[in-house]
């Protein structure tokens, strides 16, 4: 289905397709287009379920750190300081990282390595919080950590059950992140389902700190110049997390809940979409005016259908 147009002088220059599906607080399904069943790659937006699933396995972080083990950040300078103490908590080191080295992800911050002569670092990978606390998972559980990103190993297998469990729906396909990491196919009903569960989790549960980490500490998610952390500052309570070939979630605090896959991958469109829907099922927010406090959402001549 048509999801976002790009439109120059009122005349529609380009259009991305996509699929999205809007839940409503009880889990009703209040808007669904495209191929919501099909099964696909949540990528990064499985983050919120691979955290929870880990804090079922006894991971306990401090809420910022918790925060970073869902996160794909910017590698500013706090993500490395945060990843690093997750790291020595447990007695190991960046080099106990099985994620590529990178340079940081946030276009600033990789000019400004480059321009200083900085080289990648597994730290400066997006998805270093998240191999950090998977590292603390094993060490903690006594399983080995050279092979932690083997999908058969114990930590591996325990996320997978966590992911089709949230979801409500059998793994479909077993694949490898762009970060080295075992990726878990669902459907995007299932993705809404699964963070929708992790948004709206009574307290005292692993999915209820998750979210609520996540909710005090949305710089860690991301960075200061990025669309999803200035959406959640703008709209206190909302999570929002965006996945690599343009996956989207955004969940309100009553648990509306809205997923977005955009067919060519091209980010640009995922905001756009989700937005798009968030103005129809929640007008009684001031959407105008979150989008001109949040720079990065600003997408010149786009328009969300």
């Amino acid at each position: 289905m048509p999801l976002v147009q790009v439109v120059r002088d009122g005349l529609v220059e380009s259009v991305h397709f996509g699929s999205r599906v809007v839940l409503g607080p009880g889990g009703e399904v209040l808007e669904a287009g495209g191929d919501v069943d099909e099964p696909g790659y949540p990528r990064s937006t499985a983050k919120l379920m691979q955290a929870t699933g880990m804090v079922r396995l006894g991971l306990d972080l401090p809420p910022d750190l918790l925060a970073l083990a869902a996160a794909s950040h910017s590698a500013e300078e706090f993500h490395l300081a945060g990843a690093t103490r997750i790291l020595a908590e447990a007695g190991l080191t960046e080099d106990d990282l099985k994620c590529p080295a990178h340079l940081p992800h946030d276009p600033v911050l990789h000019d400004r390595w480059i321009a200083e002569g900085r080289a990648p670092r597994r730290l400066a990978h997006c998805c270093s919080g998240k191999h950090s606390a998977m590292l603390a998972t094993a060490k903690l559980n006594g399983w080995s950590t050279g092979d932690y990103l083997d999908p058969a190993h114990p930590l591996q297998a325990a996320l997978a059950e966590t992911v089709a469990e949230l979801a409500g729906e059998p793994v479909a396909h077993t694949a490898v992140d762009g970060c080295g990491a075992p990726l878990f196919a669902i459907s995007l009903r299932g993705l809404a389902r699964a963070v929708q569960r992790v948004a709206t989790a009574p307290h005292g549960t692993a999915e209820h700190r998750v979210a609520e980490a996540i909710r005090k500490h949305p710089e860690m998610l991301a960075g200061p110049n990025r669309d999803v952390t200035q959406l959640m500052s703008a709209v206190p309570g909302l999570i929002a997390k965006d996945g690599a070939e343009a996956v989207q979630i955004a969940i309100l605090p009553d648990g509306t809940t809205v997923a977005v896959k955009i067919a060519d991958g091209s980010a640009r469109g995922r905001m756009p979409a989700t937005l798009a829907a968030l103005r129809r099922v929640a007008p009684e927010y001031d959407w105008d005016d979150v989008v001109k406090r949040c720079p990065s959402l600003d997408e010149p001549n786009m328009v969300g259908l």
